[in-house]
């Protein structure tokens, strides 16, 4: 089912300073995940599988790569009006870049008026998860809301990492608070657990591009969704209501994927994410036929796993293995591999993330690892055994461990 009366505006112009050095040289929402992935593939597809049609990214910060994947991933029909549009920061309002999540929407309200929607969704475009998005315009609809905020429940210890949504018993918002220090409200009939925010808005078009002139008078404002425009219009008594991503279903959608969402916002958040798709029933299922997830298409040869000589195997066990890589005498154990990635004879991987056209040479060991793109290992080597040799050769080491060697470093 098409769905006409909405325009998706998703913000990827982020830079993720978080997730360095992964967004050394790209925007967050372009960092590769799940070997054929990339972080901006999720909330691209949950809308597409959707119904939503008219897509516009507003891009910023390092986007060339960003870039190139949509541009030559989502083809949509413009006969019909269907179209995945880049819409780069233009400063079309003044001399500044995107000042918040806000100022991205204002300085783009052009194609809000152009497009004349009777909804516009303002979704982020760095998390990981599936959601069928008609089913929170619905609720939007059968609230007659102003704007709805989607939010996830959270047990109530862990407030003070997010911004916090208290609300009333019809789902109403009737607070927010950003990152309390006490406790907040518990959601209704359930006192262990509170609402965080996911940064996803619909809103109905004019009330947005009202609340977005007005915003843009303040001159001591932030220009950001969560911190100014949600206040302002909570402070009139405007309607805001909060949909619970908890009661959210979508075709083919298993018991575990109920509420799955993940902010990974830095390497290690990252690096769990990707391992937790390695779970005989993960969390997240990549393989479900009802709701597909689409990517940009590489025509690289299948995957091939070659020697078994003594101790010279090929092998992979409980890993992810994309097209075009050879294992070569080598073995994985528990990694993700990108495609056109290369592991020689007596190396051992294990828990690592090898991104596209790594190179792993003889005899090395490397293990809870993040290789980037264009990595050339040479023999012997070993990554993340010793925290502290891995500093000296300049690599990144995460709080819990996890070794990342950047994009394009000559080991």
């Amino acid at each position: 089912m098409s769905i006409d009366d909405a325009l998706v505006m998703i913000l990827a112009g982020g830079e993720g300073k978080r997730l360095y050095p992964l967004t050394k040289d790209r925007a967050k929402p372009a960092v590769p995940f799940g070997g054929r992935y990339r972080i901006i593939d999720f909330v691209l597809n949950n809308f597409i599988n959707s119904g939503f049609y008219k897509i516009k990214v507003l891009t910023q910060y390092k986007s060339d790569s960003l870039n190139q994947h949509i541009s030559r991933g989502y083809a949509l029909s413009p006969f019909l009006d269907q179209y995945v549009d880049l819409v780069p920061a233009q400063m079309r309002t003044g001399s500044d870049w995107y000042r918040g999540t806000a100022d991205a929407v204002f300085q783009n309200v052009l194609h809000i008026v152009d497009a004349d929607p009777t909804y516009v969704c303002v979704f982020g475009g760095d998390h990981i998860y599936k959601m069928d998005v008609s089913q929170m315009l619905d609720f939007h609809k059968q609230r007659n809301a102003a704007l709805t905020i989607a939010a996830i429940p959270i047990p109530i210890e862990e407030a003070s990492e997010f911004g916090i949504m208290e609300v009333d018993d019809n789902w109403r918002l009737t607070n927010f608070v950003e990152k309390p220090k006490t406790k907040p409200k518990s959601i209704p009939g359930n006192p262990n657990m509170c609402l965080a925010s996911m940064g996803n808005y619909i809103f109905g078009k004019d009330i947005l591009l009202d609340a977005l002139y007005r915003d843009n008078k303040i001159e001591d404002s932030s220009h950001d969704f969560g911190k100014n425009v949600i206040p302002m219009m909570l402070n009139e008594g405007q309607p805001v209501y909060v949909y619970n991503f908890k009661e959210n279903t979508f075709p083919g959608m298993s018991d575990a994927e109920r509420g799955y969402w993940k902010d990974v916002g830095n390497v290690d958040a990252y690096w769990q994410a990707n391992m937790d798709l390695l779970d005989s029933c993960p969390e997240l299922n990549l393989y479900a036929k009802e709701w597909p997830l689409r990517t940009f298409n590489y025509n690289y040869p299948p995957a091939k796993f070659i020697w078994q000589e003594g101790d010279r195997v090929g092998m992979a066990t409980n890993s992810m293995v994309s097209e075009g890589c050879i294992i070569s005498g080598g073995g994985l154990s528990r990694c993700v591999l990108a495609p056109k990635v290369r592991i020689n004879s007596y190396s051992s991987v294990t828990e690592s993330i090898l991104m596209e056209n790594v190179n792993i040479g003889r005899h090395c060991e490397i293990r809870r690892a993040i290789i980037d793109k264009n990595v050339q290992v040479p023999p012997y080597t070993k990554i993340g055994f010793d925290r502290e040799i891995d500093e000296q050769k300049g690599f990144y080491v995460s709080p819990n461990g996890v070794t990342v060697v950047p994009k394009g470093a000559i080991l």
